[in-house]
């Protein structure tokens, strides 16, 4: 409820919408990468993916329309289930770029290859991570919006000096984007603390995974070009 001095007294508070561009963007971002890696990089032909991914998200879309932050439990679901297909594609993504740079497969040969490779499965970790951060920080973005936990589970420079943020400050997925960023650049946290434990999990996971590609992509490189 907010005041209204207009009309005398109090109406109802506008709907709490997170911005959806941030968030097609790097959808759409998710599904093209599958398309322009190597096929055995994608668990099945390269479209296979993009279109799984595609159907989760206009499935999202209709059963909560124009209202990413919708708490119903069959939206929340359709949401997991998409953030657990774009992680199993970089998982799968992830596993199959260390095995070549390790077998050295003839794919890893070319340097200006291997460091598109290693880009584009870099690029697909820190959207699945931020994905990942994204859907559960808080139990949800709906919660978030609606119901503000006391104690988050990812802490942000705002939570933690509240008077440089503007009044109901909440993140939304952009902040979540950039952690992901970050987390993958430095292999550590940066400006966001983890404070519950499935959320040091989460991040240790990444910081390991996007050391080691980074790592074996650029001695491979090195290599290559020495």
């Amino acid at each position: 409820m907010r005041d209204d001095p207009d009309a005398g007294g109090v109406v109802p508070a506008e709907p709490l919408h997170e911005p959806r561009a941030p968030l097609l963007g790097a959808l759409v971002a998710a599904m093209a990468i599958p398309i322009l890696m190597p096929e055995k990089y994608s668990p099945g032909p390269r479209w296979l993916l993009p279109v799984v991914e595609l159907a989760f998200l206009v499935a999202a879309a209709a059963a909560d329309p124009g209202r990413i932050d919708g708490r119903s439990t069959q939206v929340r679901r359709l949401r997991i289930a998409l953030v657990v297909v774009v992680a199993g594609g970089a998982a799968w993504a992830t596993m199959w770029l260390l095995l070549d740079l390790v077998r050295g497969d003839p794919d890893t040969d070319q340097a200006g290859e291997l460091l598109m490779s290693g880009g584009l499965v870099w690029t697909g970790l820190v959207i699945a991570f931020s994905f990942l951060y994204w859907e559960f920080d808080g139990g949800g973005p709906g919660r978030r919006a609606h119901e503000p936990p006391d104690y988050p589970d990812l802490a942000f420079p705002q939570h933690l000096s509240p008077e440089v943020s503007p009044p109901g400050w909440r993140p939304v997925y952009v902040d979540y984007l950039y952690l992901g960023f970050t987390n993958g650049m430095a292999f550590s946290p940066t400006d966001v603390m983890p404070l519950a434990h499935w959320a040091k999990v989460a991040m240790g996971v990444q910081s390991g995974a996007a050391l080691v590609i980074i790592g074996l992509v650029v001695a491979r490189a090195v290599n290559i070009l020495g």
